[in-house]
């Protein structure tokens, strides 16, 4: 996610080191880079005007303190500006109002509408607890009626379904009924979508808002159209009294230049951001954190925020207590502990948010990919339960059948059991209270300054 942004700001400190102080020339080169940065990211010309000056003026004259480069001093600024960019704080969703709080969602064709209202119900459902209703007014593309009806039986909400035959307020003006004689806390409008904006589009939407008097109304819109995406924004809400933003597929831009625009342009907060297809894939937006992910400097907050939520707990639990005993690990456990990745949004959702990954050169981050993760968990998945218990008895003609079932090459599959040998060996280590012995020997083979305070 925004790669651009990451690369180009790690420059701007490489280019800075060994400075004694931030002087007007040094600010100069480096505002050159940062401006090119935005620009590459496609962020909206004015917004890259103010966000330049408006750190010119702070850095100017800025001294270094005994601790830091002028590098970290700028980085430091450019933080604090990103963050002001972007909204300084998290704006939640406004629901404090008489059930159920009704979210309407707009945007263009394409921009994600449809799987962010079943995103938005099970987030609501997890985090909140609250009973949800979805229901579709776009009533020119039947397909994006049954989308949603197979979503939200995904998540295990509720659907009011939409007669294509009936006027979008209509359909919504039904739902919203049903909503609150069964008791629903919220409901969720999909509206229609076009390739472009145009009066019809506008007109229909304001006729919906005006029968419901929505409590929210986001704006939906694909991060990956740049500074156009704020542009459609600002038009939307022109004629339409927006609350707020939800970025889709920001997992698949390494740009950024809508989550720096749309903010300045609007003036409407950012409240969610997609981060992948599935329907758990949504943050809510902290301003400060996706600057610090920016800067190369990790979101450790939301990673830990995320195992506490999707980490299965129990199971962890289950794995330590059979570690303890001495039994030994096998690839049913293996394979849960990859699942438990999975959920955490792969390794590269996992690296992404540790700091210090834009440091890592391209050539190794590009073999660390969620596809090789999938195959190892394919291949344990191909075996039989005795072969997950007994991985011993995997020998030629096995290893060749679960090579065919899991659609990869018997080397993968003897690079998996040797992992997984090497593995068993280092648990066996952790029986008999010889955890302190081994994390000395792990101790001893990292870099200088890393020891383990085992005596």
């Amino acid at each position: 996610m925004f790669n651009t942004l990451q690369t180009r700001f790690g420059d701007v400190v490489k280019h800075l080191r060994g400075q004694a102080r931030l002087t007007e020339e040094n600010i100069k080169d480096s505002l050159r880079d940062v401006r090119m940065a935005l620009l590459e990211a496609d962020v909206a010309l004015p917004v890259v005007r103010d966000f330049i000056e408006q750190i010119r003026v702070r850095a100017l004259g800025a001294e270094v303190a005994r601790s830091l480069t002028p590098g970290q001093v700028l980085i430091k600024i450019v933080h604090d500006e990103l963050v002001k960019l972007m909204g300084e704080v998290n704006e939640t969703l406004n629901l404090n109002t008489q059930p159920p709080a009704v979210i309407l969602l707009a945007g263009l064709q394409g921009s994600g509408k449809t799987t962010s209202a079943a995103k938005l119900a099970r987030w609501l459902q997890e985090r909140h607890k609250k009973r949800v209703m979805l229901t579709s007014c776009d009533v020119y593309r039947p397909a994006a009626i049954e989308q949603l009806a197979t979503l939200t039986a995904e998540i295990n909400a509720t659907f009011f379904p939409s007669d294509v035959h009936a006027k979008p307020a209509q359909i919504a003006l039904a739902a919203l009924e049903a909503a609150h004689k069964q008791l629903y806390d919220v409901l969720i409008v999909d509206t229609a979508g076009r390739l472009a904006i145009d009066a019809m589009m506008m007109t229909e939407i304001q006729q919906i808002h005006a029968a419901l008097n929505p409590i929210e109304t986001l704006f939906v819109v694909d991060s990956m159209t740049g500074q156009d995406a704020a542009k459609t924004a600002r038009a939307f809400h022109e004629t339409l009294p927006l609350t707020g933003v939800i970025l889709t597929k920001a997992d698949g831009d390494a740009r950024g230049g809508a989550a720096l625009s749309i903010r300045q342009l609007t003036g409407q907060p950012i409240k969610f951001i997609g981060v992948g297809e599935k329907t758990a894939a949504l943050e809510p937006f902290y301003p400060d954190r996706l600057a610090s992910r920016i800067l190369g400097m990790g979101d450790v907050v939301t990673l830990v925020e995320e195992m506490q939520q999707k980490f299965d707990h129990t199971q962890a639990e289950q794995l330590a207590n059979k570690l303890r005993k001495g039994r030994g690990l096998d690839l049913v456990d293996f394979r849960d502990q990859l699942n438990q990745m999975n959920k955490l949004g792969g390794m590269t959702g996992l690296l992404d948010k540790l700091p210090g990954m834009n440091q890592v050169p391209d050539h190794v981050k590009n073999q660390i990919n969620d596809r090789e993760l999938m195959k190892l968990i394919a291949i344990i998945d191909s075996m039989t339960p005795q072969e997950r218990a007994f991985p011993q008895i995997i020998k030629g003609s096995r290893r060749r059948r679960i090579a065919l079932g899991s659609g990869t090459r018997v080397q993968d599959v003897n690079q998996l059991l040797k992992q997984f040998t090497q593995m068993q060996k280092m648990m066996k280590k952790m029986k008999g209270g010889n955890m302190a012995k081994l994390m000395r020997q792990m101790s001893g083979n990292l870099p200088p300054g890393m020891g383990l305070p085992f005596k």
